[in-house]
């Protein structure tokens, strides 16, 4: 399939990013069922990873010091790297 056949409208926005970002959020919260993970473009090659969570679990989330949110970008920056992006992740109340 070359690249003119492929719908960019149905094509995700970074999938690896978006899909580590989801695993590694819920392994953390208490309330699974609650997060959310949204990936929209900021520019060309950059992606926004927007993550949404219940209020009580956005400590978990940030972590001491904001260690864990750093970690958390950390990893999801590799995997969007994987997909040819640079990633920008934002933690939403």
């Amino acid at each position: 399939m070359t690249d003119d056949a492929v719908d960019s409208a149905n094509v995700a926005l970074a999938p690896t990013a978006v899909a580590v970002m989801q695993f590694l959020a819920r392994s953390v919260v208490e309330d699974a069922d609650a997060v959310r993970v949204e990936a929209s473009v900021v520019r060309d090659h950059k992606v926004r990873i927007s993550v949404f969570a219940a209020p009580n679990d956005f400590g978990r989330l940030i972590g001491r010091r904001g260690r864990v949110a750093a970690a958390l970008r950390n990893v999801v920056g590799a995997a969007a790297a994987k997909d040819g992006f640079e990633a920008e992740v934002d933690f939403v109340e």
